[in-house]
């Protein structure tokens, strides 16, 4: 089924775009039950599109060109922007959301015909080998030995990413109403003091509480959520003057800073840096319409 999104918030994520389309079923690419180790293929949704929580049998890597996706998994949030992707494993329930227009690429892996599987989600390193490969194994007239060659070399390179960038959701009763309010607004620059007078509680136990649910505190939690929201504003061409006002920073050079203590590199060199590992075309295509 599919729905047209009002705008409203979803749990755990960010507002809805107007005119987001919500998909609570998610079909498999037709070769998914073939008698194949890996199925590739890649889809460009033409709407800002959510996926539903959602499981698969088959162990399931996601990553975009174009565009960022995030994904919800328990109490964690992904975001995949271009040069990493995001390994599923068969079983786990996730939602996801991608941009418009983001070239959303998908390959699903047979759990008994695998020589390993991560067993939880994982942000991977998509190497310009590595993409090459998927895009080979999309193909549909490739014999069974070339396919087999294929396949342990991309077991040979698939590797997780050195950086694991997730955002852990404090899931804590005492300090929930902050994150739902700083997901659904990163700008929200009110302080501990203020959060304590409107929930009733004090400073101290705020900070207890999100060290405690998250290993991190109010403000450095405040500052990872700021960047996994300005990867997909980038994503999306807006400038870095742009990003830094739509999340409550007073100068950009403020934001660049907390992006840099987040990330290891500026927002443009780590852009760069995600441009330069190329973009192969991909013979499957399957383009979404709402």
């Amino acid at each position: 089924m599919v729905r047209p999104s009002r705008g409203e918030a979803s749990p755990g994520t960010w507002r809805r775009e107007a005119g987001t389309v919500v998909r609570r079923t998610v079909a498999l690419p037709e070769r998914a039950t073939a008698p194949f180790v890996i199925t590739a293929g890649f889809r460009i949704p033409r709407v800002p599109t959510e996926w539903a929580p959602h499981s698969h049998p088959s162990h399931e890597l996601v990553w975009v060109r174009g565009g960022t996706l995030t994904s919800r998994v328990a109490d964690r949030v992904f975001t995949v922007s271009e040069g990493y992707g995001l390994w599923m494993p068969a079983g786990v329930v996730h939602g996801g959301r991608a941009t418009a227009g983001a070239r959303f690429h998908d390959a699903f892996f047979a759990p008994d015909r695998m020589p390993f599987a991560f067993g939880e989600p994982k942000a991977i390193a998509m190497t310009p080998l590595l993409e090459s490969l998927l895009t080979h194994l999309a193909r549909t007239d490739l014999d069974p030995a070339a396919r087999a060659r294929a396949e342990a070399v991309v077991f040979d390179v698939l590797r997780p990413a050195e950086r694991q960038f997730a955002l852990q959701l404090p899931n804590d009763t005492r300090i929930d109403a902050i994150a739902e309010a700083l997901l659904d607004d990163p700008a929200d620059c009110r302080s501990l003091e203020e959060w304590a007078l409107r929930l009733g509680i004090s400073d101290r136990t705020i900070t207890r509480a999100f060290r405690q649910a998250t290993g991190v505190s109010f403000a450095q939690w405040r500052q990872m959520l700021r960047v996994h929201r300005a990867l997909t504003l980038l994503s999306e061409g807006f400038e870095v003057t742009t990003v830094s006002e739509v999340l409550g920073y007073a100068q950009p050079s403020s934001f660049i800073a907390a992006f840099r203590r987040v990330m290891g590199s500026t927002p443009g060199a780590f852009l760069g840096a995600a441009d330069g590992s190329g973009d192969v075309p991909n013979p499957v295509s399957r383009v979404e319409n709402s």
